[in-house]
């Protein structure tokens, strides 16, 4: 037995002897000048101040390369959003059909056709008139500017603020010739501009109504599955309050041009009827100040053509902006928007600071949305606990 222990002791010694030469061959050796360096320190931490300062910058910085390119698409993503609350309201013409009996393809192509023959008949036959209308208007502008100088309230006016020779004196010092030029290039870039944003939106919102249930279909499925059937529900309530709002504004808007439409013609504007009915209307879409603004202009050039006709648009746009407050726009909206009067004073001032008339047309039904929105979702919630 001792005799068999000895040769296994002397074979584990040399499996010791194995490892450590096996040990010193992997391991590399260190000179004496790498050994001089000292031995290397801890790796950087994660939550080091210098490896959060880099990556907070470098987020900082694509941050606000972001930031800059939303702002540069600002006017497509207008156009967008101003496409996206058309095919709302259009959508709801579509409902109507679909009420009707007609299928949803059917219904939408019959919207989308009625679309088109609309916007094809007032190019081909109203934009003439209106734009002779106007062009008369610009013509007797002169006259009505010299009528007004006559009047004893306007001499006043000028005797305290030199109002007309102010104007004279523009004129004839000013750079009146390169303003004027100025002026009408740019106002015919602006038209260029306004027909291609027309046309931009118009197609926008064809598409967006074609495929409005396949886009909200895509976009519910973004909710998780426990969620999903109430973001549906919610979804399609919102996009019913904001095309209820965009079709009752325009059928308001269109009560008012076609009742100011009749009654220029009726109290002898009938020049000018078609293009200050447009007018009209076209300003009534505007919350809060539209409509004024517009019985503003009219009432302006009825006085100017003669004080009677002033004086009986005057009375005319007083009794008929109180129809339209009491009567036409709370039934017509009484089914699309729920928003009290103070938040639609606040809303359409926020929308008109941020976007100009888009953002005053947008804001309404947008508070609308974020209204019902918060009563569902955070007030359900805060009542549960």
């Amino acid at each position: 037995m001792i005799a068999d222990s000895a040769p296994a002791g002397a074979t584990s010694a040399e499996a010791g002897d194995d490892d450590d030469n096996e040990a010193a061959a992997i391991t590399p050796e260190v000179s004496e000048s790498e050994a001089d360096l000292g031995e290397p320190g801890p790796p950087l931490k994660k939550l080091s101040p210098f490896r959060i300062g880099f990556f907070g910058g470098l987020g900082l910085f694509v941050a606000w390369w972001l930031g800059e390119q939303v702002v540069s698409i600002s006017s497509v993503l207008i156009q967008i959003a101003v496409a996206l609350f058309l095919a709302a309201g259009l959508n709801q013409v579509v409902a109507f059909f679909e009420r009707r009996g007609l299928r949803r393809g059917l219904a939408v192509l019959t919207v989308i056709v009625g679309v088109l023959v609309a916007l094809t008949l007032f190019v081909v036959a109203i934009v003439p008139v209106i734009t002779e209308q106007v062009a008369s208007i610009s013509a007797k502008a002169p006259e009505w500017f010299e009528s007004a100088q006559r009047n004893r309230q306007v001499e006043r006016l000028d005797e305290q603020f030199q109002l007309m020779d102010k104007i004279k004196d523009y004129v004839a010092k000013g750079d009146f010739a390169g303003s004027v030029f100025g002026g009408v290039l740019g106002f015919g870039l602006a038209v260029l501009g306004v027909l291609a944003n027309t046309f931009v939106v118009t197609v926008l919102t064809l598409y967006f109504l074609s495929s409005l249930d396949k886009t909200k279909r895509a976009l519910y499925m973004l909710a998780p599955q426990s969620r999903r059937e109430r973001v549906s529900k919610l979804g399609d309530r919102v996009i019913e309050g904001v095309g209820g709002y965009v079709s009752g504004a325009f059928v308001v808007a269109a009560c008012a041009g076609i009742t100011s439409l009749i009654f220029l013609f009726v109290v002898g504007l009938g020049e000018y009827a078609v293009a200050l009915a447009f007018v009209v209307a076209l300003l009534d879409v505007i919350p809060m100040i539209g409509a004024t603004i517009g019985a503003v202009i009219v009432t302006a050039i009825g006085f100017a053509e003669d004080p009677k006709i002033g004086l009986a648009c005057l009375v005319f746009y007083l009794v008929y902006q109180q129809v339209e407050n009491y009567l036409i726009y709370p039934r017509v909206m009484s089914k699309s928007v729920d928003v009290p009067g103070s938040v639609t004073v606040i809303a359409a001032l926020i929308g008109a600071a941020l976007l100009g008339v888009i953002g005053a047309l947008l804001a309404i039904p947008t508070a609308a949305a974020l209204l019902m929105l918060t009563r569902e979702v955070f007030i359900r919630k805060q009542d549960e606990h």
